[in-house]
This record gives structure tokens, C-alpha cells and sequence, in this order.
């Protein structure tokens, strides 16, 4: 995959391996907010997980910097997170698009998990570089509906947990395995969750004002028997 490392004095391009992909489900820090994206899932017909968060992987070859997604049916929809990734022994953080097939997660949600491509954005950010005001990062999605630019998603990183305690709830360790990728949850959609042919999504540093965007359309392939 190649994307373009940006530490505070100078941006590297970079062809990089995903070997390992995980998608952190769950992962609230605010209980508040988290409990209603459970129930707005619930509403889906999605079971409440036992414990949170839950780590859910999915195969590597579904990360991918594509601006087409192509899913079977009319189910599926995007949902923004920050993604870390472990390249050349640092920690780097990125956006990504969690897209999973909603029909699928009502009976399996890591089958539904491995429907779907996962976009991410080209761009990366050093993760030491922005440690120090890390909860003042936002996120904010958008749709495609009726043909409008409709806002789907906004909040901050802070409503999430933390990367180092995410990292560590996976496996113990206090970093990634090199050439791993980790999404790393949502909050709820504004006006629920539903489909739209189209998803943009971005993460924004208001400190060192920068932002990282990326969108991507979706094609419905038909669903035969």
C-alpha cells in the first residue's frame, strides 16, 4: 500500500505492508455515548457484546486506499475511525472507514466485519507528535442523500479510548506488531445508521492544523439467491 508519513519536518512516501488487520469494536471511552451506539445497533437487530472492546480481525488484504467499494447488496454503510498502524518501529495514525455489511452483523458480526473493503486514507500521521494534544483530534463523516452533502458523524477522538490502552487490551503489548493496522471505533450516526452510495471522512488536528480526508463511492452488485 503506499502512503505518505508525515512527521512535524517532512512528509515521506512510502510503499508499507499490512500483514495484520484488527478492527476494535466497542471502544467508548464515554459510557454515555457508547451505550447509545449500542442501542442504536440494537435497533439493527445487532446482539450487545458481553464485554467491550472487542478486537475483531479481519484479513489484510481488506485495507485498502480505494476511492470504489464495491458490496453485495444494499446493507452496507461507512462509519469513521482513527486507525494506528506500526511502520518502522513508530506508531502512526491515520482515518480510515470501517464499512461492514449491517444484514451480516445482525447473526455474525466478524463475518460482517470480513465483508466489506476497509478505506483508509493515504496519509499518516507520527503518533509522537501529537500525544500531547491527542483528545483535541475530531472526526466527522459525511453522506450522500437526496442528493445533499449530509453530516453523518462528528466528535472527538476523546470519546474513544486511548491508543496505548487500546493497544494494550488487545494483547498485552504496549506497541503494534510491525506492519499491523488497527481501527479503532465509532460513535453513533446522527439521525441513525443507514446506506448511502457515497462516504467521505476526515480527521482533523486543530493544533497543528492539519487534516487528513479521504472518500470513497460504493457500487451495489446484485444479490441473486
Amino acid at each position: 500500500m503506499h502512503v505518505t508519513l508525515h512527521d512535524l519536518k517532512k512528509a515521506n512516501p512510502k510503499d508499507v505492508d499490512v500483514r495484520k488487520a484488527i478492527v476494535a469494536g466497542w471502544t467508548g471511552r464515554d459510557r454515555v455515548a457508547l451505550e447509545k451506539h449500542i442501542r442504536e445497533l440494537e435497533e439493527l437487530g445487532v446482539a450487545r457484546p458481553a464485554s467491550t472492546p472487542v478486537y475483531y480481525r479481519v484479513a489484510a488484504s481488506r485495507i485498502s486506499t480505494t476511492d470504489r467499494l464495491e458490496s453485495t447488496g444494499e446493507n452496507s454503510s461507512g462509519e469513521v475511525e482513527f486507525v494506528l498502524a506500526q511502520w518502522g518501529g513508530e506508531l502512526w495514525v491515520g482515518v480510515g472507514s470501517d464499512h461492514t455489511d449491517r444484514q451480516v452483523e445482525t447473526y455474525n458480526v466478524t463475518v460482517s466485519k470480513q465483508m466489506c473493503e476497509k478505506p483508509v486514507g493515504a496519509e499518516f500521521w507520527r503518533y509522537a507528535d501529537i500525544v500531547s494534544h491527542w483528545d483535541q483530534l475530531v472526526m466527522r463523516s459525511w453522506i450522500s442523500e437526496n442528493g445533499e452533502r449530509v453530516l453523518y458523524q462528528e466528535g472527538s477522538v476523546a470519546a474513544m479510548l486511548d491508543p496505548q490502552t487500546l493497544i494494550s487490551g488487545y494483547d498485552g503489548k504496549s506497541a503494534l506488531d510491525e506492519n499491523t493496522i488497527m481501527f479503532c471505533g465509532t460513535f453513533a450516526a446522527k439521525g441513525g445508521i443507514r446506506p448511502s452510495g457515497r462516504f467521505e471522512f476526515e480527521i482533523h488536528d486543530p493544533v497543528l492544523g492539519r487534516t487528513i480526508r479521504h472518500q470513497y463511492t460504493i457500487e451495489t452488485l446484485p444479490v441473486l439467491g
